[in-house]
């Protein structure tokens, strides 16, 4: 009993093991006690009022015990029954019961025989036998004598077995029908949940793989989560197997150049004023540009955790945009390439987290200004469009193959093309999108190879309005 097909198995036959027998028992008591008895005694009665009938018709039969006898003689051989004949006053004139011959001629006392002698037809039921009792009537309506047949309900009920055997043979049957259904069941249940059972342990193993999702409603939707978190499971192990790659590939160069400029100090190079201080410098830069790795991982790991809060306020574009843009206006001139800026100072209030969303900014400027050549452009845009505010980077860098814009907000992702995602964590575009469906908005890129990208922000005027019991957006 401690396997689920056994109790699947148990909870299928036991009401059939219940029910089937009392329900057969049920029919058997009812059509013994209420069928059967009813078709005795409406057969006895039937008897006994033929046999009164054409006792009427023998003369001096209700007066002399000889033809009473010859009556008797002749009929009772021919039924199943006991067969008494009394006279007016319920003397027994003749019988085919041996027990009675003794008491011919004698006044005979039973239950009710005074209301047959009024002319009342009497039924009873005692013990194994059934009376029925007749008045046979004159031409005047008088009673002249009563006919009384019994039947033992022994030989009735031994006609009654083969419906009993009947019966019980078709609840047999039934239990049989109820033991094999209820196998079948608990198999077509038992084999999804062993399949998912086993898949869950394949999961530990690393040998996981989809399962069928067949079976009821309820083990559909179980195959169906289980394939559900394999594919995520699948996904996270990719991902977790890129964030180790891109890691080992972006802290191996600085930490090489770390390496030999401290390695160059170590062995005299710190007695060069000149020297040391470029070799400073480099290490100095070295570090600065892991630095913003380290807040794309951070930045990540809170999102992932559901760490991060907004703080929103209302915020005019044209004023909170001027210093975030500055610092890569200056980084695109320094790299040879114009700078455009359209934002009208038209524009309404809009509710954002501004170190927030200047971060989003901030890495598809970092995008713009890495990936554009020197003499290419930088357009900065916004505008106002059916209740939202957008906001719109440009660039002329190489642009993005059709077949990778599907996946360049995939964390870790980087472009196969080295003119494209060759540096960073693959976490920029990620970290930017996240941070836009945040403030209940979206992050569009439109792109095409050799024609630079653009790349879109839509900000809603309003903070959305959650649905009852939903979390704040983080």
């Amino acid at each position: 009993m401690h396997r689920l097909r056994s109790h699947f198995i148990l909870s299928h036959i036991l009401p059939v093991l219940v029910i089937v027998p009392l329900f057969g028992l049920l029919i058997l008591y009812v059509v013994q006690t209420q069928l059967l008895i009813a078709n005795i005694s409406n057969s006895l009665t039937e008897q006994a009022e033929i046999i009164a009938e054409v006792a009427n018709t023998q003369p001096g039969l209700w007066r002399d015990t000889a033809v009473a006898e010859a009556y008797i003689g002749r009929i009772s051989p021919r039924l199943e029954v006991s067969i008494m004949l009394m006279d007016a006053s319920g003397v027994l004139l003749a019988t085919s019961d041996p027990a009675y011959t003794a008491q011919y001629g004698q006044p005979l006392t039973y239950p009710g025989l005074d209301q047959a002698l009024t002319g009342e037809r009497l039924l009873a039921v005692s013990g194994a036998q059934i009376d029925v009792t007749v008045p046979a009537m004159n031409t005047q309506e008088q009673v002249v004598g009563l006919v009384r047949v019994t039947n033992e309900l022994d030989r009735a009920t031994a006609r009654f077995d083969s419906l009993r055997r009947f019966i019980l043979a078709m609840v047999g049957l039934e239990l049989a029908l109820g033991v094999v259904m209820g196998l079948l069941l608990a198999l077509n249940l038992e084999r999804p949940l062993a399949r998912v059972t086993a898949a869950i342990f394949a999961v530990g193993q690393g040998q996981a793989s989809p399962i069928p999702e067949s079976g009821p409603t309820e083990v559909r939707q179980l195959a169906q989560a289980f394939n559900s978190l394999l594919g995520r499971l699948e996904t996270l192990e990719s991902s977790r197997r890129r964030l180790l790659a891109n890691l080992v590939h972006e802290l191996g160069r600085p930490l090489g150049a770390l390496r030999s400029a401290v390695y160059s100090l170590r062995h005299g190079g710190d007695q060069d004023e000149v020297l040391r201080q470029e070799l400073l410098a480099g290490m100095e830069a070295e570090l600065a540009r892991m630095q913003p790795m380290l807040d794309d991982l951070a930045q990540l790991h809170e999102q992932v955790l559901g760490t991060l809060h907004l703080n929103r306020q209302e915020t005019l574009l044209v004023e909170w945009l001027a210093p975030v843009l500055a610092p890569w206006r200056e980084a695109a001139q320094a790299k040879g390439l114009h700078w455009q800026v359209n934002v009208p100072l038209t524009l309404p209030l809009v509710p954002l987290d501004r170190a927030r969303m200047a971060q989003a900014v901030g890495n598809l400027l970092s995008n713009a200004v890495k990936y554009s050549r020197p003499g290419g452009r930088i357009d900065v845009a916004a505008g106002r469009e059916a209740g939202t505010i957008w906001l719109r980077v440009s660039d002329t860098g190489p642009g993005i193959p059709a077949g990778e814009l599907a996946h360049i907000f995939d964390p870790f992702y980087r472009g196969q093309q080295e003119t494209r995602f060759p540096q960073g964590l693959g976490l920029g575009l990620t970290i930017a999108r996240d941070l836009v469906e945040a403030h209940g908005g979206h992050l569009e890129v439109t792109s095409r190879p050799g024609q630079g990208s653009h790349f879109t922000i839509y900000l809603p005027l309003a903070v959305p309005t959650l649905p009852a019991g939903s979390a704040p957006a983080a």
